[in-house]
């Protein structure tokens, strides 16, 4: 059998979801025969060049030097998989697409003069063509298993695409959001994550992104009836998935209404 040639490559983000492919360990030895790892700059310093059958891709776009290397990846590249929420949906830099990264850079940066980047962070699907996304903040790597084996066998992956509510049911978890009026984004966030927030009275914060056909006005405004503000609804939904489009666009709603919290 020919081996998969796989890439990983990293844009804006903090590494996690490449390190929960290095997690992996035993259960990448059962794919070892199937896949050559060509490109993986977080396990290997010996770098091939393409293309690649499957390119795992981590991270956000930020500066233009991001869309140029990502047009190149796509290029090169038979499936492309984005991992992780800063891929599918910009991550919490995105939070910089609310705000004025001139100020931001002026802050940070001795000689911002020397600073190349983009206003926005955004989700790689927003540049090229995405095969795949795989959601999580970091990723679940038991689906980052079965996408790859999914891949290679080339079939479309099993993962989940209902509600973090339908987790906190298996594992036996009280709703937080009727028990405790906490503003949880359960009901509309993909499951993934194994609903580990709302386990420790804690709500979900999104970092799987939406789930399918999520009713996010519906939601925030059963919430705001109650006791949560319009800023604490603001702030829940840009998180982990800020840039995701439902979220933003119901974050931007509701910082439309001008609004006044309650005290």
């Amino acid at each position: 059998m020919t081996k998969k040639r796989l890439g990983v490559f990293k844009f804006a983000s903090c590494d996690g979801c490449q390190l929960q492919l290095l997690s992996c360990e035993d259960e990448l030895l059962e794919l070892a025969d199937t896949i050559e790892i060509a490109h993986f700059l977080e396990a290997t310093s010996l770098i091939q060049e393409g293309p690649f059958d499957i390119a795992l891709v981590e991270g956000s776009i930020t500066t233009p030097a991001d869309v140029e290397r990502i047009r190149h990846i796509r290029q090169q590249s038979k499936i492309l998989v984005a991992i992780g929420a800063c891929a599918s949906s910009g991550g919490i830099q995105a939070l910089r697409n609310w705000a004025d990264h001139h100020e931001f850079i002026a802050a940070v940066y001795a000689s911002p003069q020397y600073i190349n980047t983009l206003a926005t962070s955004t989700s790689i699907a927003d540049h090229v063509s995405v095969d795949f996304e795989l959601r999580g903040c970091p990723i679940d790597k038991h689906q980052l298993l079965e996408v790859l084996a999914a891949m290679i066998a080339d079939r479309v992956p099993r993962t989940p695409r209902h509600s973090v509510c339908m987790e906190c049911k298996r594992r036996g978890t009280v709703c937080i959001a009727v028990t405790k009026h906490l503003p949880c984004l359960g009901p509309v966030t993909q499951a993934g994550c194994g609903a580990i927030c709302p386990a420790y009275d804690r709500p979900c914060y999104g970092c799987f992104g939406p789930a399918a056909q999520a009713n996010c006005k519906t939601l925030s405004e059963h919430y705001l009836a109650g006791d949560t503000t319009e800023t604490v609804m603001i702030h829940a939904l840009r998180n982990m998935s800020a840039a995701a489009n439902v979220f933003q666009i119901e974050s931007d709603r509701i910082e439309s209404r001008q609004p006044q919290d309650k005290t």
